[in-house]
């Protein structure tokens, strides 16, 4: 009777998380991915023994109280809000991974960051894999990013592209992208896992040795995670993702990992036709410009470290149907619906005879609990036809029972309504809604104020 084969001789293998098989599977049966499940180079469970090697007296293990605590010089790119999410400029031998969805500027960025650095006096090499020589130098034409110190490459092999590089000897590699690089030592077409993880282990380690910055832009599946293996970013020093709204020109660089600076920084930008522009002070993009009138309300929200204003506007229509319509745009549904219960409940408000639209100026998302407060305020001055006067912002959480609570950062988002001229704030320290919406009540807009029949709704 034959031998049952062993587990430990599954030929397959998967090259997310080492899941193994004897037979080919399209999809892992441990991590559940598709296309990761391929031949193993050899078998699984075989121990084999390492021999010890000393290290160096430059790589000998030191008490941590001696270990040099030096900062590492940085480079500026030239594009300071890009600088700004890299902690402070490129580090030497640092590997960047760049991701995002298709069309959103990607590969626009890294030409402007390709062409500043160039004009700073440091050599680039950028190598594009997805485009021809000619049309990134349209593109180029296009948005100024021209200068002799950028050398461009059309290449999808990883050794040409090595080639390059002993050639250029360039300050700053860019490669776009490594889903389109392919290695000759591993199997698989580009984009595979194995040539991914081939491909991007091989840059990183020239870029350590040479010291040389390493840009790599990286692609994205449908649900908006960074394709290819996860050890991708686990090899890489930076994890950043650019995104934006189609129909609208604002972008945001985000740092999801950094080992070189914090991962709570934003930077902004402007996509125009000619090119993509920084955004340094994005504050008025989210703001009206209009008079002050019923159902808009300001509040200070956090991107990153970054507190910006952005006005809330609310929109309220008495409707006959059992079944009132909630649309919101740029923020949580589930949220507003829960602000709009708080509302009705807490300052007996008939919110359940009316439609309720919410939205936000400019296309910016809400996220935080910060702006429950400025919901409430801009739908229940709304159903008021209440105005108010220019100067005044609210910020704070609501909770079930109608009170105002704290938020995260709340004198840094105090510190830049004064800035900008807010000059009152209302907070936590109104304690409960009705507080709010009494002191809110000081500062409603006289001059040709908006009024409903008496009797319509409550006083607050």
């Amino acid at each position: 009777m034959p031998s049952k084969r062993s587990a430990t001789s599954a030929p397959f293998r998967c090259t997310e998380c080492g899941w193994t098989t004897v037979r080919w599977v399209g999809r892992c049966g441990e991590c559940q991915q598709w296309g990761t499940v391929v031949e193993a180079a050899e078998q699984t469970g075989i121990v084999k023994s390492v021999s010890a090697v000393a290290p160096s007296a430059a790589r000998a293990a030191r008490p941590i109280t001696r270990i040099d605590t030096t900062e590492v010089p940085r480079r500026n790119t030239g594009v300071a809000e890009f600088d700004r999410v890299l902690g402070g400029g490129l580090v030497p031998g640092a590997a960047i991974l760049l991701s995002g969805e298709p069309g959103v500027g990607k590969s626009t960025l890294l030409l402007e960051v390709a062409a500043q650095t160039a004009r700073s006096g440091r050599r680039v090499l950028y190598a594009s894999a997805e485009e021809s020589a000619a049309q990134v130098r349209l593109r180029a034409e296009r948005t100024g990013a021209l200068h002799d110190e950028l050398y461009l490459a059309s290449e999808t092999d990883l050794a040409t592209i090595l080639g390059h590089i002993d050639e250029v000897k360039p300050d700053l590699l860019i490669v776009d992208s490594v889903q389109t690089v392919s290695s000759a030592l591993s199997e698989g077409a580009a984009g595979h896992p194995s040539q991914v993880r081939e491909v991007a282990s091989t840059l990183i380690r020239v870029a350590k040795d040479r010291d040389l910055p390493t840009i790599i832009v990286g692609h994205v599946t449908k649900d908006g995670t960074i394709a290819g293996p996860r050890i991708l970013e686990h090899l890489v020093d930076v994890v950043c993702h650019f995104e934006g709204d189609r129909q609208t020109s604002l972008r945001f660089v985000r740092a999801l990992k950094n080992r070189f600076g914090p991962t709570d920084e934003v930077g902004c930008f402007d996509m125009a036709g000619d090119g993509i522009a920084e955004v340094p002070d994005p504050s008025a993009l989210f703001l009206g410009h209009g008079d002050p009138v019923s159902g808009t309300c300001v509040t200070i929200a956090l991107e990153g470290r970054r507190a910006l204003p952005v006005e809330v506007q609310a929109l309220t229509i008495e409707t006959p149907a059992p079944n009132p319509r909630r649309i919101v745009s740029g923020v949580d549904s589930a949220r507003v619906a829960m602000v709009l219960a708080v509302v009705e409940k807490r300052l007996k408000l008939p919110l359940s005879k009316h439609d309720v639209y919410v939205s936000t100026v400019g296309g910016v998302r809400l996220v935080e609990p910060a702006a429950d407060l400025a919901i409430a305020v801009a739908v229940a001055n709304s159903l008021r036809g209440h105005a108010l006067a220019p100067g005044v912002a609210a910020i704070g959480e609501l909770t079930l029972a109608g009170e105002v609570r704290p938020v995260t950062q709340a004198a840094q988002r105090r510190s830049e309504a004064t800035r900008l001229g807010y000059r009152t704030v209302v907070d936590a320290s109104a304690r409960t809604l009705q507080g709010a919406m009494d002191e809110l009540a000081l500062h409603r807009r006289r001059p040709g104020r908006e009024s409903t029949a008496p009797g319509d709704v409550p006083e607050f």
